[in-house]
Parts: C-alpha cells; sequence; structure tokens
C-alpha cells in the first residue's frame, strides 16, 4: 500500500507562488508516476502534471510555463512549484500515485485559493 499525504496550500493573491508537497509511505519503492491533480467547485476533475519516476514530465496547457512538477524519488516526495498564480487556479488539490505496475493512491487535498 502506498498513502500519500499533501501540504503547502493556503490562501494566496493572484500573481503570487505556492509550493505544494506530497509525501508518499509504505511501499514508496514501487511508485512510477505521480501527480497532482485539482477540482474546483462544481467542476470535475482535471490533470495538473505528473512525473514518472525517471523525470519525464506531462503538464495541462492551462498550468505550462507557471507550473513546475518535481520529485525526490529517495524520499518518496513529488512537489508542484506554483507561480504566476491566477484565479482560476483556485481548487482543491490532490495528490496521486501510481504503484505495484497498475494500482492508483490519493491523497486528501489541500485547498489553493487565489484572490484577484
Amino acid at each position: 500500500q502506498v498513502q500519500l499525504v499533501e501540504s503547502g496550500g493556503g490562501l494566496v493573491q493572484a500573481g503570487g507562488s505556492l509550493r505544494l508537497a506530497c509525501a508518499a509511505s509504505g511501499a514508496i519503492f514501487s511508485v512510477n508516476t505521480m501527480g497532482w491533480y485539482r477540482q474546483a467547485p462544481g467542476k470535475q476533475r482535471e490533470l495538473v502534471a505528473t512525473i514518472t519516476r525517471g523525470g519525464s514530465t506531462n503538464y495541462a496547457d492551462s498550468v505550462k510555463g507557471r507550473f513546475t512538477i518535481s520529485r525526490d524519488n529517495a524520499k518518496g516526495t513529488v512537489y508542484l512549484q506554483m507561480n504566476s498564480l491566477k484565479p482560476e487556479d483556485t481548487a482543491v488539490y490532490v495528490c496521486n500515485a501510481v504503484w505495484g505496475g497498475f494500482r492508483g493512491s490519493w491523497g486528501q487535498g489541500t485547498q489553493v485559493t487565489v484572490s484577484s
């Protein structure tokens, strides 16, 4: 099993920055892709960014050039640096990990609120 705990959310003004972290515990040696998703009120959950164990990244078009995903495999932690935040980035950000080849785990989520 792999458990995920997010941290780093909060309230920030438009144009500001936040850094999210997601720490995995348990069978972290089996974790391959980790990523961040977000869900705004009344909207479906959407992909923000993913990163493989080897460091290959993928970003949603809406965050390219503003957000950076990174990870520390030894610590089983993935980070999301968010710059130039916009009010439309307001959402609950949820961490995801794919492990054991095909299994997935989700964190509880952390709230990010961007004021205009």
